[in-house]
């Protein structure tokens, strides 16, 4: 088994039919863990890549009344650090 999370932003709050529906999404064979944040409007899925893919989740998630913004990184970007100039060896 080859366990794979993906996070997605979803755009309105689910209505009780999508939330149960998403209760019944562990039910699916390689679905192992949905996790759903309301203050971020995110989505998380744990699943096995063995058995499904990233485009079957969302299909799921859609099907179940969910409606997906946008896919998001599980890493959140780094700022990025400007080089200053190369310290000089000390002597």
């Amino acid at each position: 088994m080859t366990t794979v999370e993906v996070l997605f932003r979803y755009e309105q709050h689910p209505t009780e039919a999508a939330m149960v529906a998403l209760g019944n999404m562990s039910e699916v064979y390689g679905i192992r863990r949905v996790q759903l944040k309301e203050e971020w409007q995110t989505i998380r899925v744990e699943y096995d890549a063995t058995r499904l893919n990233k485009a079957i989740v969302e299909q799921l998630l859609r099907r179940a009344g969910i409606n997906i913004a946008e896919e998001l990184p599980l890493i959140p970007p780094q700022p990025v650090v400007e080089a200053g100039p190369a310290p000089t060896p000390a002597k």
